[in-house]
């Protein structure tokens, strides 16, 4: 009841956001339906199991974009004062998963809606020509088989959304080994040692916790640059980039140098796909169960090297002596470049998945014709839906960041250009990419 209250009070773009996933999910639903009446219309198993195989596809991408409109969903994240009331960070990630099932629950609904109408079974007047071979009209519709195909996509998403909302701790830099204990159980990131009674002196952690606050605030730029202050480091993380933008007192965050993980590996799978696609055409056997792998490993690839990619774009636009703009908008894309890479990978690989598969279209089936081009319109729109809200998500991280950018006199033609520079580096880095792993794997696939 808490979930359905939070989805009714929630904001219009957030409405907007959940009905997106509710019409993928009712896209989904349809095409799970689809191939169960094409499996009750064709004594062939083989053929039936390979359409059921191809609805994991819309499948994951909706399960996507589930997951990436709850993380973005402001009446379920973490504040201070909600777990004195009962909402503690377990359970806002269980009333996440709720309201995901319940966008998704609404879709299959619909789905099921449509399906039966179209079969004549709520008005009598089913759909004739080719359209009668998915939806297997005059035939008795087995419901629990339907309803067990409908409850994939709410189960899948709302598991999905609870497992990436799930509580983690707040590590950061060392790991659990390296914490210590100091007085009373408390945790403590320094090596330090007190000596007995140094709690019981009233007043003597505020004190240094004031002499920090003033060493940031007073001393001069040039000391607060080098290493032995500390506080400062953590002034300027929490105002951003703002160092070079609005004035020189203010720390520049600590760079992310650390590329993410999962580069290396993209591009070797990325490589093995290319290379299985180019020996299936040397072999004649395009279109096979070969050629498909070669395509899946493609696109496996791609996804997985995109945040790495974003990460060197990001390093690439702070190259040779960048100004305020250029360090602001590439120091911005190396924080996000898992939170951007990753859908943005993803969107490459579905566009040159797309692009590959056109080859191989079947035209001599018209009956799968309009299916495809309902699946084909899932993903991409799935795709670039989790692109779009990674990209409200990334705008939510930065709200302080902004914020203090404005404060501090940044005008904000400056966060404008620098979000359209981000931007126009990106299409440049990925467009390409994107194009020319298109191009070489269709070319093997067209034979």
């Amino acid at each position: 009841m808490l979930a359905l209250r939070l989805s009714l009070g929630a904001q219009p773009a957030v409405q907007v956001r959940r009905l997106l996933v509710a019409g993928a999910s009712a896209g989904t639903g349809f095409l799970l339906l689809s191939a169960l009446g094409h499996a009750l219309t064709h004594p062939d198993p083989a053929a039936s199991a390979l359409r059921l195989a191809w609805c994991t596809a819309p499948l994951a991408a909706t399960v996507y974009l589930a997951v990436a409109v709850a993380r973005t969903d402001p009446a379920t994240r973490p504040r201070p004062g909600l777990s004195a009331v009962g909402l503690g960070p377990v359970k806002l990630m269980a009333i996440s998963a709720a309201t995901t099932a319940l966008s998704c629950l609404l879709g299959s609904a619909l789905a099921l809606l449509v399906f039966l109408q179209l079969r004549g079974d709520l008005t009598g007047m089913p759909l004739d020509g080719g359209a009668r071979e998915f939806l297997a009209a005059g035939r008795p519709l087995p419901m629990p088989a339907a309803l067990t195909l409908l409850a994939l996509v709410p189960l899948s998403a709302s598991a999905a959304a609870a497992v990436s909302l799930r509580p983690r701790e707040p590590v950061t830099g060392a790991g659990r080994a390296a914490r210590t204990y100091g007085r009373f159980g408390a945790y403590r990131r320094s090596p330090a040692r007190e000596s007995f009674g140094a709690y019981g002196r009233f007043g003597r952690q505020f004190g240094a916790a004031a002499r920090g606050r003033r060493t940031a605030v007073e001393a001069p730029a040039e000391e607060r640059n080098g290493a032995p202050v500390e506080a400062a480091d953590a002034t300027g993380a929490e105002a951003g980039d703002a160092s070079p933008v609005a004035s020189p007192a203010v720390v520049p965050p600590p760079v992310p140098t650390a590329a993410p993980a999962g580069l290396p590996w993209g591009v070797a799978v990325l490589a093995v796909g290319l290379a299985v696609e180019a020996l299936t055409s040397r072999t004649g056997s395009t279109g096979g169960p070969a050629a498909f792998l070669g395509l899946a490993l493609t696109s496996l690839g791609l996804a997985l090297v995109g945040p790495g990619l974003a990460h060197l774009c990001g390093r690439l636009l702070q190259a040779v002596r960048p100004g305020a703009l250029r360090l602001l908008a590439g120091r911005v894309l190396m924080t996000e470049a898992t939170r951007i890479g990753r859908p943005l990978g993803v969107v490459c690989a579905v566009v040159s998945a797309a692009y590959a598969m056109a080859s191989l279209h079947d035209r001599d089936d018209p009956s799968a014709g309009p299916l495809v081009v309902l699946g084909v319109l899932l993903v991409a729109g799935c795709t670039v839906a989790t692109l779009l809200t990674a990209a409200v998500e990334a705008k939510q991280a930065h709200a302080d960041t902004t914020a203090s950018l404005r404060r501090l006199g940044a005008p904000a033609g400056t966060l404008r250009r620098a979000a359209a520079l981000r931007a126009v580096a990106l299409l440049a880095l990925f467009g390409p990419l994107t194009v020319a792993v298109a191009e070489l794997s269709a070319w093997p696939l067209g034979g």
